[in-house]
């Protein structure tokens, strides 16, 4: 962990880490709080869940939006007024469902705080490039913020819960979007967020001002993502069907959680630290993480058709499965960067996380009808298959990503290109390092 520790204690570093770790716990609180208060007072899972669906599709379809504008102008003026516009449209839901508005009205609603949700992960990742000079120490960060959104997914929801021991039905909701407002307005507000500025790519590549989908290395790490995150979505219903239905207590679904994301945690903290980092390596790794995915999905669908299911079995089965997890997202994350025009990082990690937000919901879907007809064990092998054409995809992308990505930094003309490019952005970047550190 020392690594981490020193990457901590760098100047400007802390503060703006704290606070989107912060503005990034609603994201696992806002679905959840919104089912639990909308089912609490209509008393209908079906309206609370389409009212969810709505906020969710406005984070999809606004993220890409946004990091673009921040690629632009910046990240104050962005991040700030979204997070403090999405707290406001979120505190009226919350005393809306209350006071009793149409359905209709709670859909607006939610969309609205969707559509103005900041892209908290694409800039604290963009503000990382400022805050460290060493591309080893990045990758290390970048690590880091992979374990973050395993925390965040567990923490979040028992936050949550801890909320509803208030004597108020809209108070859990009213408290996350206080912290969503507070956090997100403090992170605009740190010299990282200040201090960025987007870097004009020099690579014949990808010429300045091109959309990210217009490179093929993008478009395939999507492709990856959608449908890693399909398998991600078809998971955690099966977690949620497997408490009930194999295990006879729903509340143990906290403990399938903690096992998985528990794996990915420490998963995503030894790779970081101790795997080393070679140009051009995620893209070989990426297949065999994705395969150990699969695999431990297809070992969890084994165990429930072979009725051997106990927690005995299967917190360790999800524990080794995790193990995979936080690795992978953190390879797709790189070969975005690596893959997109460098004035259009922000918005091509902001693709990333509507890929993700997008096949997240689709695998949710799916696993309810699969679940349906055969149990648990069609969601946990319905996960792995999405998870096998995952790695068919990113076996199939090697080319693409070799040619676009780092390892064009093979061959002595390449080397001389890079040099040309260090010296062109080096004044750029000592500006930025600069500010943050007045």
């Amino acid at each position: 962990m020392r690594r981490y520790a020193s990457i901590l204690r760098r100047r400007g570093a802390l503060a703006p880490f704290l606070a989107a770790f912060a503005a990034r716990l609603p994201v696992s609180m806002v679905p959840l709080g919104m089912v639990l208060l909308i089912q609490s007072v209509r008393g209908s899972y079906s309206v609370a869940g389409v009212i969810t669906a709505m906020y969710t599709i406005g984070v999809a379809l606004a993220s890409p939006g946004w990091g673009a504008l921040i690629d632009r102008i910046g990240q104050p003026w962005v991040i700030g007024p979204l997070s403090l516009t999405s707290a406001l449209l979120l505190a009226g839901l919350a005393q809306g469902v209350v006071a009793g508005l149409p359905d209709s009205a709670l859909i607006v609603l939610a969309v609205g705080v969707g559509l103005t949700f900041p892209p908290i992960s694409p800039a604290m990742r963009a503000a990382w490039r400022v805050i460290l000079d060493d591309e080893a120490d990045r990758r290390a960060a970048y690590a880091l913020e992979a374990v973050v959104i395993e925390v965040m997914f567990v923490g979040g929801p028992l936050l949550l819960s801890a909320l509803l021991v208030v004597d108020s039905a809209q108070a859990p909701l009213l408290l996350v979007a206080g912290l969503l407002g507070v956090a997100g307005l403090g992170y605009a507000l740190t010299g990282a967020a200040r201090a960025w500025r987007p870097e004009p790519h020099a690579s014949g590549a990808h010429v300045r001002g091109r959309s990210p989908l217009r490179s093929l290395g993008v478009v395939a790490s999507l492709a990856v993502g959608l449908l890693v995150a399909v398998g991600f979505g078809q998971l955690d219903v099966a977690l949620a069907a497997t408490a009930g239905s194999i295990l006879g207590d729903q509340a143990r679904v906290g403990l399938l959680f903690t096992a998985i994301a528990g794996g990915s945690a420490i998963g995503g903290t030894v790779y970081g630290a101790l795997v080393p980092h070679r140009p051009g390596a995620d893209h070989g790794r990426l297949p065999f993480v994705l395969a150990g995915f699969a695999a431990g999905l297809a070992l969890v669908t084994l165990a429930i058709t072979r009725q051997v299911s106990s927690l005995a079995v299967l917190m360790p089965l999800l524990f080794l499965t995790g193990l995979a997890i936080a690795p992978g997202l953190i390879m797709l994350a790189n070969l975005v960067d690596e893959s997109a025009p460098r004035d259009r990082l922000t918005q091509a990690q902001a693709w990333l996380t509507t890929a993700f937000t997008a096949g997240a919901a689709a695998g949710t879907a799916l696993a309810g009808l699969l679940i349906d007809r055969g149990g648990p064990r069609l969601g946990f092998g319905g996960a792995s298959l999405a998870l096998v054409i995952a790695v068919v995809i990113a076996i199939l992308a090697q080319r693409v990503w070799r040619r676009l990505g780092v390892p064009r930094g093979h061959g002595e003309q390449s080397e001389q290109h890079e040099q040309h490019d260090e010296q062109r952005h080096r004044p750029r970047a000592q500006e930025s390092s600069a500010q943050l550190r007045q």
